[in-house]
């Protein structure tokens, strides 16, 4: 199995939007066939993380970020850069990329336009039904399926409940199992409480059978302190929770939505289940945002 190195400390951003801190989107190289790059928090506060894998035969980009206008977030010119790269080490005629997604929310597909009329480019469409068609997933929600990166074995895994076309993407040459905005050190945001609970038993299960070296989310919305959260909207993340998440926590999700099914904001060490609108903790959410912004602009950050 290939070694990882997810040891990043991510650019923290800016409590009041003074300026970019950073490039619009960091690059990490968690291995060497294995890229990680994540969105400026201060260009969009999702900022999403998004995966290139390469393979002999093709690359494959989970997810396109947040943002659709180029000059903001140059996904495709820093994709096709890291893609030259690979091919002068790795030369292979007709080398092709795949853009899929973890689902289709607005922060996982906004620029997949950059990439309409790129050459020798696959983009997989955002329903369920478009999903499960492209990867031959015959019975979904049900079962898996495998896509070949030319010596590089993904699986996917159907995991709907924050979203009906979710997906996780397990990678067998690194262990790392994808999961979008289904777990991460976060809110779980659950519009389907019961597909939720499924996903996760299917996650569970699969882990169970399968070597996880780390479980890699879509976001960021917690510090590295337990049970604590960033305000929602906020585009200052110091001291982050770490990234990677062990194969321990789906089990622990799981458990906890067995333990407790009502509507509400749950809180546990390093996540956060958000079951159905929590309209009084998005109102409090909103309350914490504007006193982060107010202390802000009263430090000159």
């Amino acid at each position: 199995m290939t070694e990882l190195d997810l040891d990043v400390r991510w650019y923290e951003g800016t409590r009041s939007r003074p300026g970019r801190t950073g490039p619009p989107i960091q690059v990490h190289r968690a291995a060497p066939n294995t890229i990680v790059l994540r969105q400026n928090i201060t260009d969009n506060f999702e900022a999403p993380f998004l995966y290139l894998l390469f393979g002999d035969e093709r690359a494959f980009l989970l997810d396109t970020g947040a943002t659709a206008d180029p000059t903001r977030f140059p996904l495709r010119a820093t994709v096709d850069t890291l893609i030259d790269r690979w091919l002068h080490e790795h030369p292979h005629d007709g080398y092709e990329l795949v853009v899929a997604h973890s689902h289709a929310h607005g922060d996982h597909i906004a620029a997949d336009g950059q990439f309409t009329g790129r050459h020798r480019t696959r983009l997989v469409g955002h329903s369920a039904e478009h999903v499960a068609a492209f990867f031959g997933i015959h019975d979904w929600p049900h079962g898996t399926a495998r896509f070949d990166l030319g010596g590089r074995i993904l699986e996917l895994i159907p995991v709907p409940g924050h979203h009906p076309s979710a997906i996780a993407v397990y990678d067998e040459d690194t262990g790392i199992l994808l999961t979008g905005d289904t777990v991460y050190p976060g809110r779980l945001y659950v519009q389907d409480f019961p597909a939720f609970q499924h996903s996760l038993r299917t996650l569970c299960d699969f882990a169970a059978g399968h070597p996880v070296a780390a479980v890699l989310g879509a976001h960021i919305e917690m510090p590295a302190r337990p049970f604590r959260d960033f305000p929602l909207g906020s585009t200052w993340h110091p001291d982050e929770a770490p990234l990677p998440l062990a194969a321990g926590t789906l089990q622990a999700i799981r458990d906890a939505t067995l333990l407790n099914d009502r509507p509400g904001a749950q809180r546990h060490a390093n996540f956060i289940i958000w079951n159905g609108p929590c309209r009084r903790e998005s109102a409090a959410q909103s309350v914490r945002l504007l006193l982060s912004r107010a202390l802000g602009r009263g430090l000159g950050r």
